[in-house]
């Protein structure tokens, strides 16, 4: 069942004085030709321009390469899913029958485009100085937290080059399955490395990113294990 926005602008903090503006930005494309497409359109460009002012304040020193690389790290539809999970999204967005029925409130694509119409509905519904609050509070920890270095390089990068300066040999990646329709696949993937005993498994909407993610998730256990 739906939850209502009320109860969601409850947990966002955010009061709408035009309520329909987040009503359709939780509406999918699947609901029919009313849908929050326009308003994630809008989203997307706010959210990459407040990360990348925050980023050209934070990184003095970085060049034009860095600072869209490093961008692009933190603004891509994994992080934004993430934060729409922290949001509990899911449980407030209107799904057509059929992504309703394949569990759509829990795909990463559809997560991540929602976060964006939100933004794009709180910009509407006030200024940009409010959704750059709202914005730079979801992203704070991972901002915060951002090594500069280690974010100009993804997970298979990185895995590659721990690897290869102990002399092990280079991961083992294996498309394990794929589900969904061809427009809405899911892949599985595993990467097994040297070290570790088990292989490690990736899920993701395209066959790179659930690579990377395996990856990602052989990094961590691999430094779980010299802990």
């Amino acid at each position: 069942m739906i939850k209502s926005i009320p109860e969601l602008t409850r947990r966002l903090g955010y009061s709408f004085n035009e309520p329909a503006y987040c009503e359709l930005a939780l509406t999918h494309r699947s609901c029919g030709k009313s849908n929050n497409e326009r308003l994630e359109f809008l989203g997307d460009s706010i959210v990459n321009f407040v990360i990348a002012d925050d980023l050209f304040q934070r990184f003095p020193k970085a060049r034009e390469g860095q600072l869209s690389r490093l961008r692009a790290s933190m603004v891509k539809g994994e992080t934004l899913a993430e934060i729409a999970r922290e949001l509990k999204l899911g449980d407030y967005l209107r799904l057509g029958p059929g992504e309703l029925k394949s569990g759509g409130f829990r795909r990463d694509s559809i997560l991540a485009d929602a976060v964006e119409a939100l933004i794009g509905a709180i910009y509407l519904d006030s200024n940009l100085e409010v959704v750059r609050g709202f914005i730079l509070g979801w992203f704070e920890e991972r901002l915060t937290n951002l090594d500069i270095d280690e974010a100009l390089k993804d997970s298979k990068t990185r895995l590659q080059e721990y690897l290869q300066s102990r002399r092990f040999p280079l991961p083992d990646y294996e498309l394990v399955r794929v589900e969904g329709e061809a427009h809405a696949q899911t892949f599985y993937i595993t990467c097994r490395i040297q070290p570790l005993d088990q292989p490690t498994e990736g899920v993701g909407n395209s066959r790179r990113q659930a690579e990377q993610e395996a990856a990602k998730q052989a990094l961590l256990q691999v430094e779980e294990v010299k802990k």
